[in-house]
């Protein structure tokens, strides 16, 4: 089933429970067992299961268990800075580069020569 704006808060949860259920079974691992990675209890893990509300950390301490905890990233992307923010932090960009020092290697007062010749004979 596919999630979208005109289904039901408790057809949300209960497509959220079944897909919980469905990975955790893929991966054949036992309610007990992944109850007790999450540090939840397994009746809390049932009720998820079964699509009744559950408490938002029971949620992220499951998905954190199943390794799917990174995927939340993409259901709630960090907002994009505002027009005013990015100019803002333009302001502080480098617009030109700094005056160069002098050039490294031998000083003006040293002839210039190639390294593999022969020093001149005295």
């Amino acid at each position: 089933m596919r999630i979208d704006p005109d289904n039901t808060d408790a057809t949300v949860l209960a497509e959220l429970g079944s897909r919980l259920a469905r990975t955790r079974l893929e991966r054949n691992i036992t309610q007990a067992q992944l109850a007790e990675e999450a540090g939840i209890g397994v009746a809390t893990l049932e009720r998820m299961e079964r699509g009744e509300s559950a408490r938002l950390s029971s949620l992220i301490r499951v998905l954190r268990a199943l390794g799917l905890l990174e995927r939340l990233d993409a259901l709630v992307p960090e907002p994009l800075p505002s027009p005013i923010e990015r100019l803002r932090l333009r302001g502080s960009e480098r617009r030109r580069a700094s005056r160069a020092g002098p050039p490294p290697g031998p000083s003006a007062s040293e002839p210039w020569q190639w390294g593999d010749e022969a020093d001149p004979a005295p």
